[in-house]
């Protein structure tokens, strides 16, 4: 299920992306960014509908993913 992340409290919203960009396997290719900066790219992706944050219902979870097509 699609959760929309203006629908999320700052403090939860920035929670979940600093969850996720410090996920072990996350890849930002060859350079190396800042959490601030991997925070904010994942922040303006969600703005302009690039990812979407997700909730799987089964496992109680949420995660983001790119969105798809």
């Amino acid at each position: 299920m699609e959760i929309p992340w203006r629908e999320l409290s700052p403090e939860a919203l920035d929670g979940l992306i600093e969850e996720f960009v410090t996920r072990e396997g996350t890849d930002y290719g060859h350079q190396d960014y800042s959490l601030d900066d991997k925070v904010a790219q994942v922040r303006r992706q969600l703005e302009c509908g690039e990812a979407v944050i997700l909730f799987d219902s089964y496992l109680q979870s949420c995660t983001l993913e790119r969105r798809s097509g």
